[in-house]
């Protein structure tokens, strides 16, 4: 008999199949692979579980993950799996082969320090919304973490149990009806003007970072960005600059840095002001020189634009630690290197530029974000709209 075209044998004891059902009279279909278990000692039949996904690539490869498992001997039914053994399968099966080293790092150590201790030795499929509930108010009133870090523990937990939804481990999320904690939205501080003026006074006072700053400054570049610019990216020709990557450095302790993607992981292309163009021609010329006062002592193998004298990188804590320097200099101690970037973003506003120009140069996801953030900027472009519109009252009226 020929086998079903929607069938396929797996390797050892699974099987993947093409499956419709109708849902809210609509029909959904999605992927099925069954594997056993093993035999019921009382009827001698055998013991199957079911795992679904929307493509069959993806039932694969989670299908092979369990046969892995169980020919090594560590698989564990899904009824006795603790929250503590389900997060390390999530981790290593379903976050590592697909998420940046940071963020993996980030997911380990929130789930060892935050969730394990609370919920890891409780049975998966006991799991319930109130001890979940209980567990993040606890983070709040005897670990007096922010609302920001309860926040993401939630989330790193609700996308785990969401994935053993997926699997068929539990039948729903525990985790979609608790309340989280308000996260206070933090309060733009950009440098003023007269700021821009003395921060830009005070960095030509023999500062070694002194283009680095500036073509922060004015392109909003995140520090990691900035210091993981490399010369491929930088088109004089059209004056664009593109930013693809960034340089990052491990949490764990004795990590090296590393080149990354962006935070969002697309690349964006700035078209730069005549005069960032003009000070990143300066640092050519600036490096060329060091290149050759170095010889073969030069190290620069990610071909970057700021460097040591030597060629090295620049991490971005040290880049951090001058502008704190230069900061305290111009009566701002409180001002963090990534107010630079809302410098950029609040000049670009207030000099006219649209929302959209400024959400693509600074890499927001949506323009929405960009206007939740500097939706308040000023009263000078509540003023320069006001007088647009009175201008526009004695058009008509004339």
């Amino acid at each position: 008999m020929a086998r079903n075209k929607n069938t396929r044998a797996a390797q050892g004891t699974g099987t993947i199949r093409k499956k419709t059902v109708t849902r809210n009279g609509k029909p959904y279909e999605f992927w099925e692979a069954r594997y056993t278990v093993g035999r019921d000692p009382g009827t001698g039949k055998q013991i199957q579980r079911s795992i679904s996904g929307k493509t069959q690539k993806e039932v694969a490869k989670k299908l092979k993950a369990v046969l892995r498992d169980l020919d090594t001997g560590l698989y564990t039914e899904p009824s006795k799996m603790t929250v503590g053994q389900w997060l390390d399968t999530w981790l290593s099966e379903y976050v590592e082969p697909s998420c940046k080293p940071l963020t993996l790092s980030t997911y380990e150590s929130r789930i060892r320090i935050h969730i394990v201790p609370d919920l890891g030795q409780i049975r998966l499929s006991d799991l319930n919304a109130t001890q979940i509930q209980t567990f993040l108010n606890n983070l709040t009133r005897k670990k007096d973490l922010s609302a920001k870090t309860v926040k993401n523990a939630h989330g790193i937990l609700h996308k785990a149990l969401s994935q053993a939804v997926d699997l068929k481990y539990i039948p729903f999320n525990p985790a979609d009806p608790v309340k989280l904690p308000r996260v206070e939205k933090k309060e733009v501080n950009p440098l003023t003007e007269t700021e821009i003026t003395a921060f830009l006074e005070e960095i030509q006072k023999g500062e070694p970072l002194a283009r680095l700053f500036m073509v922060t400054l004015f392109t909003g570049m995140r520090e990691g960005e900035i210091c993981g610019l490399t010369w491929d990216a930088v088109d004089f020709r059209n004056g664009t600059i593109t930013v693809k990557q960034q340089l990052q450095k491990g949490k764990e302790k004795g990590s090296s840095h590393y080149i990354a993607t962006t935070k969002s992981g697309k690349a964006r292309i700035i078209t730069a002001a005549d005069s960032v163009m003009k000070i990143l021609r300066e640092q050519f010329q600036e490096q060329r020189k060091e290149h050759l006062s170095a010889g073969l002592a030069w190290q620069n193998p990610w071909n970057l634009v700021f460097t040591y004298p030597n060629g090295a990188y620049i991490p971005p804590q040290t880049a951090l630690k001058h502008f704190k320097k230069i900061a305290e200099r111009i009566g701002r101690p409180d001002a963090r290197f990534h107010d630079l970037r809302h410098t950029y973003a609040v000049a670009s506003l207030q000099e006219g530029d649209d929302v959209k120009t400024v959400q693509q140069n600074l890499g927001h996801a949506t323009a929405a974000f960009t206007l939740d953030v500097y939706g308040h900027v000023s009263e000078k472009m509540k003023k320069e709209s006001a007088q647009r519109m009175e201008r526009f009252i004695e058009k008509v009226k004339a």
